[in-house]
């Protein structure tokens, strides 16, 4: 079938320098072929421009291509734009207007926002405020089967748009850029988003606009910052691209993931939005379609033998295996280091990590030998939940959260690893954050599963896999598929990102003699008992 295929040039700031820009696009159209349009993002005039811009205001010279403008982004140069919803500046040269929408005759959706964010309300006719990206949201959300729009440009970038992926270099992307804008990307999803205004070049890795596990897949953005034009450090200001309006696509080849896709930098802005109930296209299926079938394309399907946690048979309780050798942490065991051991319950217990990232890092292990969380009978994964709960009380009482982690990879019995971190270090999104962004650097694909689901709906017994957990209920999630660091969860931990000791991530350097391993269990065993259901019960 026909599509059409358009190709396109985006600038960033022109800054009145008209003729470079202009060209440049000759010699490119003259060796390359006829573009369809130019958009430029950013300052396109200055508060000198205007010998330059008179020549093509009258007529005396053309532009060499349709060019689409954003407006003013400061005071001095609202003048250049008479109609603020849009006009024709000059033959082939258009003011898109403050915000909206441009659709070609193709079927390609340009989104956008002029001017930058206001500090304060009223906004400025130069700058925008929460209400436009409201109603620019708006506009387009409430059309049936949105998915997301061909092109967004701002002038302003995205605030934390670096987020999850490549150095922007000099740019910091946390302190630079509009929070407005980050909240508009997030929500229109464009397949390509330009800015400017940084005298900067940096095209972010492509990010992916669904949940993994939870949302069905969709079309990743690419954002692309651009330099102002005609720049002395030679950094680029103009960018060639061809794109297929969405609407013409087959979907399966529009939500390709290219395999250098990031975690979405908006993660924090599409949580707190509230969630929408939108019905199910008929294309797509219910995310927990996606969410249990994370084996679907190994061929495998679930063994339907009545061992499944939904079956209506109540569980039984089965004895757990036997080690083949010996092992450290089976509580009967002659190896178990007992001095370290602080609480016993009736199918688990608690005992102070050796070599630990704190004097309070603690494991919660089963008495009996399993090896993971998903092999536990249903009343040691009970007690399990109770420890959490008693420990979550505790640390939360020293104004703390904890981190939890178990790696079932390379281990024979199952070790929960609770290590707590200070409130006021850090939030929950940050230990996220920290934790996807290094597993990212180490080729590690750690997905973020659904609050209140069980790791046994993502693994079966024996599969490899990593998984964190915080004392909120929020879990990631990495099925190991071949080698995988050891000490992955206490690096990240002890990195500079959460409790800057990274002289800590190798517990061989930890270890203290036993005196002092037995002193510290003494006095965690004495501060936790308040919270030790276990002595009650």
């Amino acid at each position: 079938s026909y599509r059409a295929v358009s190709r396109r040039l985006a600038c960033g700031d022109v800054e009145g320098r008209l003729e470079v820009i202009f060209g440049r696009v000759r010699a490119i159209q003259a060796k390359s072929g006829r573009f369809d349009m130019l958009l430029c993002v950013g300052n396109f005039f200055s508060s000198t421009s205007e010998a330059e811009w008179a020549e093509y205001r009258t007529g005396a010279k053309k532009a060499p291509i349709p060019t689409y403008v954003l407006g003013a982004n400061d005071q001095d140069t609202l003048s250049y734009f008479p109609d603020v919803s849009g006009c024709e500046l000059a033959e082939n040269i258009t003011y898109l207007g403050r915000r909206g929408v441009y659709s070609g005759c193709s079927g390609l959706q340009i989104a956008y926002l002029s001017g930058t964010e206001a500090q304060q309300p009223p906004a400025p006719a130069h700058s925008f405020s929460a209400k436009d990206v409201a109603e620019l949201k708006t506009s387009l959300l409430s059309a049936p089967n949105f998915r997301g729009v061909d092109i967004l440009l701002t002038s302003p970038w995205p605030r934390d748009v670096g987020t999850f992926a490549n150095s922007a270099g000099e740019i910091d992307t946390k302190k630079c850029g509009s929070k407005l804008v980050s909240d508009l990307a997030a929500s229109l999803k464009p397949r390509y988003h330009f800015a400017a205004l940084e005298k900067a070049y940096y095209e972010r890795l492509p990010y992916r606009n669904h949940m993994v596990l939870q949302e069905t897949p969709q079309h990743v953005t690419r954002f692309i910052a651009l330099a102002d034009v005609g720049n002395t450090s030679k950094k680029k200001y103009l960018y060639a691209f061809s794109i297929v309006p969405m609407s013409s696509m087959d979907p399966a080849e529009l939500v390709k993931q290219p395999q250098d896709v990031t975690e979405n930098p908006y993660r924090k802005l599409r949580k707190e939005a509230p969630k929408s109930k939108a019905p199910l296209s008929a294309e797509e299926e219910p995310a927990c379609q996606f969410f249990f079938d994370l084996n679907k394309h190994q061929g495998k399907k679930r063994p339907s033998d009545g061992k499944e946690r939904g079956d209506s048979q109540p569980k039984q309780a089965k004895k757990p295996p036997q080690p083949t050798g010996p092992c450290w942490f089976c509580l009967a065991s002659p190896e178990v280091e007992k001095h370290l051991v602080v609480s016993i319950g009736t199918h688990c217990y608690l005992a102070l990590a050796k070599g630990g990232l704190s004097p309070d890092h603690v494991l919660i292990l089963p008495i009996g030998h399993y090896q993971s969380v998903v092999d536990l009978s249903s009343e040691v994964l009970e007690e399990v939940t109770k420890y959490k709960a008693a420990l979550k009380e505790f640390f939360r009482s020293k104004g703390k959260r904890y981190v939890l982690f178990e790696r079932n990879y390379r281990s024979q019995h199952l070790q929960l690893q609770v290590i707590p971190v200070p409130l006021d270090l850090c939030t929950s999104e940050d230990i996220k954050e920290a934790f996807i962004t290094q597993a990212q650097e180490q080729q590690i694909e750690l997905l973020e599963i659904p609050e209140h689901s069980d790791i046994a709906q993502v693994a079966q017994p024996g599969m490899p896999y990593f998984y964190v957990e915080l004392d909120t209920g929020e879990k990631l999630f990495h099925r190991i598929r071949g080698r995988f660091p050891l000490q992955f969860g206490r690096c990240v931990l002890a990195s500079e990102a959460l409790l800057a000791q990274p002289q800590r991530a190798d517990w061989r350097q930890c270890a203290a003699q036993r005196p002092e391993e037995a002193a510290q269990a003494r006095a965690f065993r004495r501060e936790f008992e308040p919270f030790d259901f276990s002595l009650r019960d």
